[in-house]
């Protein structure tokens, strides 16, 4: 995308605002400062003792940052299942609805490459809740280095019952130490909620019954796929990934700007190519930024939240994209970024929820007529919207993910274990209907509390998941009931997620016949036929004033 500079007023007048803009939101990022609840220099008599010491290899004290004493742990083994750590319980009193920082210094001596990126040098909290565990983390190497920092920024749930920081290695060899350790909080991250529930019409950037839809991955995809999917089977939406992919892997890309440029102007011609299809089809667009400049580093960090230079151009690229489709009637909306995932914020850089409002600025002050959707972090997922004030812009809409519980979901996808059946017992919670409604609990608050929209970017089972056309079909009915719009991941993309292909983990052809989870996805598509016209969607755009 060639960025122009054109010297007129309006545009001088709307720049000195945003950076005006910006530096208030910098300086109110920064203003309060932290509270810090915990420091260990590992230097006392017994510095280990309040430590849980995890696995069967060695930890113990090692020789300081500047200072003589640190934790050291040792591994020899690089197992996939292996982990040594010392592990300290944060206390849930001071952490719990809180955003917080993990300060420590780390060293590390012959670690061997892991097998997998998040594997390795941990500096890590494990939180558990009623929703299962997750594992926020710094982003650390392998091999020999001197001391740095392994600094991460937390957000623990309002319910957690227990948050666990670790440090250690896990399935890899070698020693790791660690010093210098300090634990802040930010702040409340737990949105203020309403005293009451928001009336009055719901925004949702269109005027039909409902968007019932794929994502799809619109490399290898036809004009003749889009007019299946919207002529066939009757959807009525995608969303449309713009996704930079390389050497197979998406996400760890590291272009330069002439780089990511010429691939934006790519991405975005192969969308004009096909927006009259997808008109013909009855299809409405949503443009999903799913690689923003500077992509993920090696520990899913979006670069975009690391870097001002990555900030700036990602307001440049919005910019541009709103500029190109404001006044195209087969776009729905834009998704600013696929599922953020966000580490330590350096100084001088936005947070995801300032960056996305300033984002939505820029967009809005180009385009009024279109939808901008938002998604939490971390990985778009549900609980995250416990911790996301309402972005003071018109005309959002807000996304979450389901990929919950993940080892069903995900089984048989890279080390995953395969056999995990729905409905049934995961993970030690019995997962049926009432569990994923529970799951999007988050969202369904807050829908209410403000009274916005949900829109369900992505959700899926792999396909040889026993029970997947059930929990599909449990899914589809908490979207339903909630009267959110939702795209099925994906069509016609990595096998894996196809409905077209049967539960045969094995067979990569397409079935013959229609498999249960197609016939169950055509038959909420076929609802769309009941209350829309099929052909141009031209005027199915919901006005902002309704808002």
């Amino acid at each position: 995308m060639t960025i122009h500079s054109r010297c007129r007023p309006a545009a001088i007048v709307l720049l000195f605002t945003l950076a005006f803009f910006t530096f208030g939101l910098i300086s109110r990022a920064i203003a309060a400062p932290p509270e810090e609840i915990l420091k260990f220099d590992f230097d006392g008599p017994e510095p280990l003792q309040d430590w849980i010491l995890t696995g069967s290899r060695e930890v113990r004290v090692g020789v300081g940052n500047q200072s003589a004493k640190s934790l050291e742990v040792e591994s020899r083994s690089t197992d996939p299942q292996s982990r040594t750590s010392a592990d300290y319980l944060l206390p849930l009193d001071k952490v719990r609805g809180m955003k917080i920082r993990i300060q420590v210094m780390g060293k590390a001596t012959n670690v061997s490459k892991p097998p997998k990126s998040y594997n390795g040098v941990k500096a890590m909290v494990i939180i558990t809740s009623p929703s299962g565990k997750v594992y926020p983390q710094a982003s650390a190497d392998p091999g020999t280095y001197d001391w740095r920092p392994l600094n991460f920024v937390v957000t623990i749930p309002v319910d957690a019952t227990e948050a666990r920081l670790a440090l250690g290695l896990e399935s890899s060899s070698g020693v790791v130490n660690f010093d210098n350790l300090r634990v802040s909080v930010l702040g409340r991250s737990a949105r203020s909620r309403p005293a009451k529930p928001a009336t009055g019409t719901r925004y949702t950037g269109h005027k039909i019954s409902r968007l019932r839809g794929a994502m799809i991955s619109p490399g290898s995809l036809t004009a003749a796929d889009l007019q299946t999917l919207g002529g066939d089977w009757k959807a009525n939406h995608v969303r449309w990934q713009l996704a930079w992919f390389e050497k197979g892997k998406l996400g760890e890309y590291n272009a330069t700007d002439a780089e990511y440029d010429a691939w934006i102007d790519k991405s975005l011609a192969k969308l004009d190519a096909m927006i009259s299809v997808c008109r013909e089809a009855g299809i409405l667009i949503l443009i999903d930024l799913h690689s923003p400049p500077g992509g993920r580093d090696p520990k899913n960090v979006c670069r975009i939240l690391q870097d001002k230079r990555y900030q700036d151009r990602f307001l440049q690229v919005w910019g541009e994209i709103a500029t190109r489709y404001k006044d195209s009637s087969q776009i729905w909306g834009y998704d600013l970024c696929n599922e953020p995932v966000t580490g330590d914020i350096p100084d001088g850089v936005l947070d995801w929820h300032d960056l996305a409002t300033l984002t939505a600025k820029r967009v809005r002050a180009i385009d009024s007529s279109h939808a901008i959707i938002i998604e939490p972090g971390p990985w778009g997922m549900a609980s995250g919207m416990d911790f996301f004030e309402p972005i003071p812009v018109p005309g959002i809409v807000y996304s979450v993910h389901l990929y919950d519980p993940h080892p069903y979901t995900h089984q048989g996808v890279g080390t995953t274990p395969l056999g995990v059946t729905y409905p049934g017992v995961i993970q030690g919670q019995l997962w049926n209907k009432d569990k994923i409604r529970d799951t999007l609990k988050p969202a369904i608050d807050y829908a209410r509390d403000y009274n916005v929209q949900i829109y369900i970017g992505e959700f899926s089972a792999i396909r040889w998941a026993p029970g997947a056309k059930q929990y599909l079909s449990d899914c589809i009915d908490v979207f339903e009931e909630n009267g959110w719009d939702w795209a099925y991941h994906a069509f016609r993309e990595y096998d894996g997620w196809s409905v077209e292909h049967t539960s045969d983990k094995e067979n990569r052809e397409r079935s013959k016949t229609p498999t249960d989870r197609e016939q169950l996805l055509r038959s909420w598509f076929a609802k769309n036929q009941k209350t829309e016209s099929r052909g141009t969607l031209k005027n199915n755009l919901q006005p902002m004033s309704s808002k």
